[in-house]
């Protein structure tokens, strides 16, 4: 049996998201920006996207701007709304356990182009500390980034809360969240959240690679950080990638059908596994187990074995699953997000993710609890100590 347990990183496209990639590839191939027929008939694909993601959000479609993916959209809204916003302020706040998409682009604007950045402790589940949101707050303050769900532990962020107490402080301050491990799987409302700019991706909801997009709110000022034939306002130049983003569309609009239902059969499916994984002895669960976790990450550490070696002993079975983030270079490192969350120290580099998706199956579960029963006391048997 072959299980893919690694949808965080990212996930199968659908089959009618291929087939329409390859459509628009091979036969509606024209450049949007062309006037004759086949240019308006790449722009009406764009068209169509633009306006099933502006529903699903509830926003204008003039609000929506294609991306290469969730770490371009990190750079335009944080960079370019940093630079757009400096006479406002320098001070900029994230929380410690962001992606490397935000906090790598942070430590640039720190390092760089000389902006002040707090980074925010999180408790021990992961959620940011809001006393200290609190406390960072200064008259220097211009934008707050914060993730809506982690991506190695799957904790969901106080967003609503973070975002009121921004906007009490001072309304100008803008609000940013990457939202690439949330979007397919809540319903995210931007304005009447008062949300500024939000990210999404492609592949992480059965769409194409190098594909995402980011929602800019039309009062937001924001200033563009690739320039070229001003294509999108003028905002993120370039030809559009027409395949990816219909193939973007479509994904959006699939994985939002039914979503709910969905969401409770991961939760399902979320539940039996650590259930199962309660029965070793010697593991911990990182992260919210209830409603305050995201329906599709499981993070466990397994004491006394080294995450890269249970990886591949998982893989040798047919089990797909991540150490780590999966979202950085292969390269292991000890996770910061770990580290963040005060997980015990036995823990930092004997931890592996399992993200689900719609396709998850029960049977794949119960697999994969089979063959750790299996493998995890070989290993530890054979860990040097």
């Amino acid at each position: 049996m072959e299980v893919y347990l690694d949808n965080s990183a990212t996930t199968m496209c659908y089959p009618e998201v291929g087939e329409l990639v390859y459509k628009v590839m091979c036969r509606d191939y024209g450049n949007p920006s062309s006037m004759h027929r086949k240019g308006v008939q790449a722009e009406h694909y764009i068209r169509e996207a633009k306006e099933t993601i502006a529903k699903i959000l509830k926003v204008n479609t003039k609000e929506i701007f294609f991306t290469s993916g969730g770490t371009e959209s990190d750079n335009l809204a944080l960079i370019g709304s940093a630079r757009a916003n400096r006479r406002n302020g320098n001070h900029l706040i994230t929380s410690s356990i962001e992606h490397p998409a935000i906090l790598n682009t942070m430590r640039y604007l720190e390092e760089e182009e000389g902006f002040r950045v707090t980074y925010l402790p999180v408790d021990e589940h992961g959620r940011i500390r809001l006393d200290a949101l609190k406390e960072a707050l200064c008259p220097e303050t211009i934008l707050v980034s914060i993730m809506y769900v982690n991506n190695e532990v799957g904790t969901v962020q106080p967003i609503q809360e973070a975002v009121r107490m921004a906007k009490q402080y001072k309304p100008s301050i803008l609000f940013h969240t990457d939202a690439v491990q949330g979007y397919g799987k809540y319903r995210i409302y931007p304005r009447r959240m008062g949300i500024d700019l939000l990210t999404a991706s492609g592949h992480k909801i059965h769409g194409p690679k190098g594909t995402g997009f980011l929602y800019i709110d039309s009062r937001a000022k924001i200033k563009p950080i690739i320039f070229g034939g001003e294509q999108q306002k003028n905002i993120r130049s370039g030809t559009e990638n027409v395949p990816g983003i219909a193939g973007l569309g479509l994904a959006s609009q699939m994985i939002y059908q039914d979503l709910e239902m969905k969401c409770a059969l991961m939760r399902e499916l979320k539940a039996r596994l650590m259930d199962g994984i309660a029965r070793i002895e010697n593991t911990v669960v990182h992260g919210p187990a209830d409603e305050g976790g995201a329906p599709h990450i499981v993070s466990v550490g397994f004491a006394g074995v080294r995450s890269e070696v249970l990886l591949h002993s998982l893989e040798d079975r047919g089990i797909y699953v991540s150490s780590g983030s999966a979202c950085s270079s292969n390269h292991p490192a000890v996770s910061g997000v770990l580290k963040g969350i005060g997980a015990s120290r036995e823990y930092l580099d004997a931890t592996v993710r399992f993200s689900m998706s719609e396709f998850t199956t029960k049977e794949e579960i119960d697999y994969t609890l089979e063959t750790l029963y299996n493998c995890i006391p070989m290993l530890r048997r054979y860990t040097r100590h």
